[in-house]
């Protein structure tokens, strides 16, 4: 392995961090980062998993640990009464986490829309975001890049698409920028038809050919809900137009995306699939230094294939382009009836066309409201939920 420059490693290192969702798939993973580069991890966050907590507070030796959970955050005050690290426990636990010490950085990979208060929290304290959670963006977008703007913060895309066309974009002017491309392995059922769909199971969604996520992302990923979000991400994140993002299927997942400029030059980011690259680029800009990938060699990989997504079979895409135009609360609605119509899928209570039609129907019948506030749009996903439960019964 590459070793790091120490010059470089030692000026990031001295830049404290906060990690919520430390235990989850990416927490962990920005974990690695952080070792391998030794940056002051000042905070963490992270679910009832107090063993890996525990193991992280003993690593890292953060100032503050969060846990939302009370019972699990009592256990581990008890385990970790050893060490100077602060427990902090509930949703104000959390917020509190995100806005507080030295950290100029906090990288939220917290799953869902729990997500999104730590992240404005974060902004108001004057700090960066590098972001992993899809909600924040989909369901509040306008009200965060905003908020950003007026706190004079930056919020660093993680997703590795939004990463690739943030690193294609630098040092470019808009007005040059004609299309961003968001590249798409396709998921588990790439190719299929909607009667090939009908009954297959949680088991085979979770089946992806490219990535490890958690349950729910990769459950996005099959339906390409999750290429809908990142449409909408990339929308805000961007400030383009929904028209002016293009999604391509690109199954060997080596092309991470790419922009078109006005010259008709497209410009490409490319690397083997691994998130540490994304969470070390968001947590290291401006800089680059070495990183855990192994080298991509492109005499290995062959062949590099794109084609257009299946938007007849898989609706939900299209269905995001459509809410991200609407604006206004249909963004939220969207990703609140996803949200509980992939949990009836996992738990064996809708098949998984069911949630295509269920999704749709909760965000096609729901009017929306223009200009919300963060609780006109926390209302909208709870009414969203509400919704999808009452059409499965």
């Amino acid at each position: 392995m590459v070793k790091p420059m120490n010059e470089t490693n030692d000026r990031i290192g001295a830049l404290p961090v906060t990690v919520l969702g430390s235990t989850g798939s990416v927490g962990r993973q920005t974990m690695d980062v952080a070792a391998m580069h030794g940056l002051r991890v000042e905070g963490i966050a992270g679910s009832k998993n107090i063993t890996l907590l525990e193991e992280q507070i003993r690593q890292f030796h953060p100032r503050f640990c969060a846990v939302e959970n009370e019972a699990a955050a009592k256990d581990l005050k008890i385990a970790v009464s050893d060490t100077d690290t602060q427990i902090l426990s509930g949703r104000e636990g959390v917020l509190y986490l995100a806005s507080a010490g030295e950290s100029k950085t906090v990288l939220n990979s917290i799953v869902g829309t729990a997500g999104l208060m730590p992240t404005l929290a974060a902004i108001r304290a004057g700090k960066n975001v590098a972001l992993a959670n899809k909600e924040t963006l989909v369901t509040a977008g306008e009200i965060v890049m905003r908020e950003a703007r007026e706190n004079g913060v930056s919020v660093l895309p993680v997703d590795s698409e939004h990463c690739a066309i943030f690193q294609c974009l630098n040092g470019e002017p808009k007005n040059r920028v004609s299309k961003l491309y968001l590249t798409c392995s396709g998921g588990a059922f790439r190719g299929k038809k909607r009667k090939e769909l009908e009954n297959v199971t949680a088991r085979e969604a979770l089946a992806h050919p490219t990535w490890k996520m958690g349950a729910k992302i990769t459950v996005d990923c099959a339906s390409l809900m999750n290429k809908g979000f990142e449409l909408i991400e990339a929308v805000r994140l961007f400030d383009v137009a929904p028209d002016d993002v293009e999604v391509v299927v690109h199954p060997e997942s080596i092309v991470h995306s790419m922009v078109g400029f006005c010259d008709n030059a497209v410009m490409a980011q490319l690397s083997v699939p691994d998130m540490r690259l994304c969470i070390q680029y968001a947590l290291t800009y401006p800089d680059r230094m070495p990183s855990l990938l192994e080298p991509l060699d492109l005499k290995k990989v062959g062949r590099l294939t794109f084609s257009e997504p299946d938007e007849e079979t898989f609706t939900l895409l299209p269905l995001a382009r459509r809410a991200v135009k609407e604006g206004g609360t249909k963004t939220a609605v969207l990703n609140g009836a996803n949200d509980a119509a992939v949990a009836l899928f996992l738990d064996g209570k809708i098949g998984f066309t069911d949630l295509f039609d269920i999704v749709e129907t909760v965000v096609n019948e729901t009017v929306s409201k223009e200009n919300p506030t963060i609780d006109d749009i926390e209302d909208a996903v709870c009414m969203a939920r509400d919704a999808v439960c009452k059409l499965s019964r």
